[in-house]
């Protein structure tokens, strides 16, 4: 996950260079000056990009919302203020400066857009952004600061902050209380900040923090569909009737493998937070940096056991729905067809089972090739399973796959079992195959026979009447061998 900036600017080395890149400039009779500046042509993923709007030898009276940009969000709202003299002559001026968090990486245009400051309409061609990988850079100071606005600087007493207080939480919340055994749910980790939010806040190591949370949220006993969140962009949501912005952190659906609660622990987020002064001035520090942490509320999921089934430990809980894909319809025996058992719906995809199905006298079916397809979006997760069958025809008729083809699942919304049945039928030509056999004989050694050798008595009686030929055959050799040894 890609860490974003913060939702109020951080002033950094590269405001400095902004301050070069100046769109348009008008200056009144008064000696009134306004312009308007563009950040920098190139920046990091993780950097933010301004719009400074500067006044000279006046002060802001009144002044448009910053444009609305495509590829940006609003990161918040700073201000900055200077005076010098110079030959005996004093020149003050005054900054507003609008901090964009980028979405994604690539190059962003920036349209030309008009504002109305102090009444006067200022115009900027706009430009294009171009936004990198993340980059790591050393914090540095605010180049805003000038000489005269250290802390104590000549014996100024120390500035005074006020903690502001902030409208903003952290919060993990379930689409469901309550799930079936293998009914899934979603979880969301989000920080809120109130539109009307006045304390300024800033992400802390939120790359860091956020892997350590998630080791103590994700449940053990749930199978886990994750969203992957790659940016953390704001959204604006209504909560209780209040408009807040939502930065979502971490998103998935739960599976529970059992009755156990699925339970999530509070959790802790570390934020920067500013302090401001008590008593602003052009030559003071004006916010000091602090820190907050917020605590989400544990949440539990309670689990239910699925009614009594024969099958209630094996089937797949959702809302499914059967599509048939076959090659042909009408078959001869001893040739192979394709049928698709498709299954779709919402649910745990990766959890689906093939259908039960069983070799016949009717058909040979060998075991299947499995697709999965699951999408995730929208807070659910969706798709398909394909199981593709070769089958082989073995008696000619007319036949209905539903008989074979079977698969029951559990429908949480209903609160019942449902069964998708094959709807697709086949006629078969051809002979039966079904008493053919195809045997492999080898005879082997004289050793590999005495293992199948008959060795069962079996009685004289019932001999054929070949083997008492032979016998009396015998005898009458040997009668024969005799006379001639006593004729001698």
């Amino acid at each position: 996950m890609v860490q974003r900036l913060s939702m109020r600017p951080d002033f950094s080395i590269n405001v400095l260079f902004t301050l070069l890149l100046t769109s348009l400039a008008a200056t009144f009779a008064n000696g009134q000056t306004i312009q308007i500046t563009l950040g920098p042509d190139e920046i990091g993923q993780n950097q933010g990009w301004t719009i400074t709007v500067s006044i000279q030898n006046d002060r802001l009276k009144s002044i448009d919302n910053f444009p609305d940009i495509e590829g940006f969000s609003k990161g918040g709202q700073s201000t900055s203020s200077q005076t010098s003299m110079i030959n005996g002559q004093i020149s003050s001026s005054q900054s507003i400066i609008m901090t964009y968090l980028p979405s994604r990486q690539g190059v962003i245009t920036v349209p030309p857009f008009k504002m109305k400051v102090n009444d006067q309409v200022i115009s900027s061609e706009g430009k294009k952004v171009t936004v990198g990988a993340p980059v790591t850079q050393p914090r540095q100071y605010d180049p805003f600061r000038s000489f005269f606005e250290r802390d104590n600087t000549y014996g100024a007493p120390p500035t005074e902050y006020i903690d502001i207080k902030e409208d903003a939480f952290l919060a993990l919340t379930t689409g469901k209380d309550e799930v079936y055994v293998g009914e899934g749910f979603n979880a969301l980790l989000a920080f809120y900040v109130a539109e009307d939010n006045k304390a300024p806040l800033q992400w802390h190591q939120i790359s860091k923090q956020l892997s350590e949370i998630l080791k103590k949220i994700k449940p053990a006993n749930c199978w886990e569909e994750n969203f992957s969140i790659e940016n953390i962009e704001g959204e604006r949501v209504n909560v209780s009737g209040k408009m807040y912005t939502r930065y979502k952190m971490y998103q998935a659906n739960f599976y529970p493998l059992n009755t156990e609660p699925v339970t999530f622990p509070s959790v802790p987020l570390e934020m920067l937070k500013y302090k401001l002064a008590k008593n602003p001035s052009f030559f003071g520090q004006n916010r000091q940096e602090d820190f907050k942490t917020f605590y989400s509320k544990p949440k539990t999921v309670k689990v239910k056991e699925l009614p009594p089934h024969p099958l209630s430990k094996q089937v797949a809980v959702g809302d499914y729905r059967l599509e048939e894909k076959i090659s042909s319809t009408a078959l001869e025996t001893g040739k192979s067809f394709s049928y698709d058992f498709i299954i779709y719906g919402e649910g745990n995809i990766s959890a689906i089972e093939k259908p039960a199905v069983k070799n016949t006298l009717n058909f040979d079916f060998y075991e299947p090739n499995i697709r999965q397809n699951i999408r995730r979006e929208n807070n659910r997760v969706t798709g398909s399973k394909t199981f593709s069958y070769f089958i082989i025809p073995k008696e000619p008729g007319e036949f209905k796959l539903g008989d074979d083809f079977k698969w029951v699942f559990f429908n949480p919304t209903k609160k019942a079992y449902d069964t998708l049945m094959a709807k697709a039928a086949v006629v078969v030509q051809g002979e039966s195959l079904k008493n053919e056999v195809i045997e492999s004989v080898d005879a082997g050694s004289f050793y590999d026979q005495i293992n199948f050798a008959d060795n069962t008595l079996r009685s004289v009686s019932n001999e054929g009447w070949l083997k008492i030929v032979l016998n009396i055959f015998i005898l009458v050799m040997l009668a024969g061998s005799a006379y001639l040894v006593f004729k001698k």
